[in-house]
Parts: structure tokens; sequence; C-alpha cells
């Protein structure tokens, strides 16, 4: 049976840093609908209804175009070990680039001042929606690691190949709606 909070508490806290992946869910009131998975090491809990993640390269910059639009996302977690549950945190995002104060004070707050090579932003939720439910019907798995292809890929790619990509794939989405994101000059 789902419950709804209007904020996460210990127990949730516990629960989202127990956990290996997260999922990002957005879309606009015409676009498709985008979901992706992301590793929790790029997840932070800023307060009990905000939480960031950095958004590294990848293939497209969906959930950034859906942002400037309309803002609407959920971040989703579920456990693939342990007794079941999902957790979804749902409310309004918003896209911060590197060039912005923002980006820069939540790295230095919230990473270290460590900007991983390929990171094109960060993503921030504000939720008013905590809802929680039994996750039964997930299965479970058991945890074997990152892989380190998006880090080789990354790697090889290097700083000014990175900026090529991002100019090529990352300034569109799928949809053709811009994404917002700014290419640093080499």
């Amino acid at each position: 049976m789902a419950k709804q909070f209007d904020a996460l508490n210990a127990s949730h806290r516990d629960f989202i840093n127990s956990q290996q992946v997260f999922f990002t869910a957005s879309a606009t009131h015409d676009s498709r609908v985008n979901v992706s998975p992301r590793e929790i090491g790029a997840l932070r809990i800023v307060d009990d209804n905000t939480v960031i993640y950095l958004d590294r390269t990848g293939s497209g910059n969906e959930t950034a175009a859906h942002m400037l639009v309309d803002g609407r996302m959920t971040i989703m977690f579920c456990a693939f070990a342990g007794p079941p549950k999902i957790m979804r945190l749902y409310g309004t995002g918003s896209s911060l680039g590197w060039e912005t104060t923002e980006f820069s004070a939540l790295i230095a707050e919230h990473y270290c001042g460590v900007i991983p090579l390929g990171t094109r932003q960060i993503m921030k939720l504000s939720f008013e929606v905590v809802q929680t439910s039994c996750g039964n019907g997930v299965p479970l798995f058991g945890y074997q690691g990152e892989r380190a292809a998006i880090e080789n890929w990354h790697n090889h790619k290097g700083p000014e190949g990175i900026r090529v990509y991002w100019k090529e794939k990352n300034l569109k989405s799928i949809d053709g709606l811009p994404t917002g994101l700014k290419v640093p000059e080499s």
C-alpha cells in the first residue's frame, strides 16, 4: 500500500543511501517520456525536499530539455536487495549549468569541489511528495559494481572531444527541444 509524505525522514534517507541505482523520469506536455538509470554516487540529498545529481555526458540530454519546458520530474529508487520497497520523489526540476554560481556552490558543498570529466550540469529536484510502496514486484539482483564504460568513454574523448560531442548530440532533445546546455570554449 502506497504511503505519502511531505518530506524525507531519516528512514527515507537511509533507504536512498543503501541503493546502487536510481531512475529519473521527465516529459513535457507533448514530448516523449524519458526514463534514465543513474548511478547513486551522483546523487546528493540537499535537504528534506531537495536532491541533486551530477548529470554526465550521455547519448541524449532529454531531462535538461524537459526542465526548460515543463520542469516535472520524478526520481525513483527501488530495492533490488533486502526488503522490497519503492520510493518516488515527485516535484519540479531544474538544470544548473557549469556556468552558474549555483553549480559551483553545489560542487563545492556536496562533491568536495570535484567535477568529474563529462559533467554537463547538475540536475536539481525540489519535491513536495515522497511516496513509498511495497516493491513486491521488483526482482532481487546482486550488485557487482559500477561499469567502467562511461569513465573510459569520457577519458577517451577528453575535454575537447566531449565539447564537440555536446555540440553535436546534446543541444537538442530527441523531440527537437533546446536543452539549454552551454558549451564552454576550448
